[in-house]
């Protein structure tokens, strides 16, 4: 029975759309793949290195169409990846069915939590505690990969590189490092917690480095976390709104930041 190890282009000896369907599906269930949903997950993971065993389209000339107009640079690679499935076939791939027609399998970034922590660079690191939606978890991603965070970690048992965290993230996980920790180790980053009781957020007064830690949007940061914290920080906001969504909440922390060192 064929398997792909390799990138398979239409035509490739052995192909066979069965075969197609059920390397999907072990993808899923993989430590070591991942499948990404729509074209902008293969758009962004293709210019940001990653390693594409496999694209599943409907339409060649869709595809043809998508690239054209968002991705020209990539067009030609995205073709040579390219298997069309019939239909039905396509419908069997996963629970979700993008729009675009386009699926794909990439091999996952393996990094090491503790070399993320010990990084010289200057920029923040974002650490989610223990995030509960993976869409919520995708968009952090994406939006600290636009901010050139340092990376995003997290705690607690939802992996982090879940096909629904990728499909927010937009592929986005290719373009800085993203790990999971059960609890968070010791560190030499200044650890700094948004609580909604902390010091308005200066930007000018965050050091180097550092780890910016947000909580979940019904239970913010467990107590343990808070009494690490070096110091704790508010976005300032309205009277009587309480929250933000923890994306928008990480996007606003960093483009502060971003902007106000700058």
């Amino acid at each position: 029975m064929p398997t792909y190890t390799q990138p398979v282009s239409i035509g490739a000896p052995g192909f066979d759309t069965p075969v197609i369907v059920r390397r999907f599906h072990e993808a899923r269930r993989s430590e070591d793949l991942v499948v990404l949903q729509g074209f902008h997950a293969l758009k962004h993971a293709l210019r940001f290195g990653a390693s594409i065993e496999l694209v599943a389209c409907s339409d060649t000339a869709e595809l043809a169409r998508l690239g054209e107009g968002l991705a020209p640079d990539l067009i030609e690679r995205m073709q040579a990846l390219a298997v069309v499935l019939p239909a039905e076939a396509f419908k069997r791939l996963g629970p979700y069915i993008p729009h675009t027609g386009v699926v794909s399998i990439a091999r996952r970034v393996a990094t090491d939590p503790l070399a993320m922590l010990a990084a010289e660079g200057q920029a923040p690191l974002v650490l989610l505690e223990d995030p509960r939606h993976f869409g919520n978890l995708g968009a952090v991603i994406r939006v600290a990969a636009a901010a050139e965070a340092a990376g995003v970690l997290t705690t607690g048992r939802q992996d982090p590189w879940d096909p629904v965290a990728v499909r927010g993230s937009a592929g986005l996980h290719f373009a800085l490092p993203v790990a999971r920790v059960e609890n968070l180790p010791e560190t030499d980053r200044p650890l700094l917690a948004l609580d909604p009781e902390g010091e308005e957020l200066r930007p000018e007064a965050v050091p180097p480095r550092a780890l910016l830690a947000f909580g979940t949007e019904r239970d913010g940061l467990s107590a343990r976390l808070l009494e690490r914290a070096d110091a704790r920080l508010r976005l300032p906001m309205r009277a009587g709104v309480s929250s933000l969504n923890l994306a928008t909440s990480v996007a606003a922390v960093l483009y502060s930041l971003r902007l106000g060192q700058s």
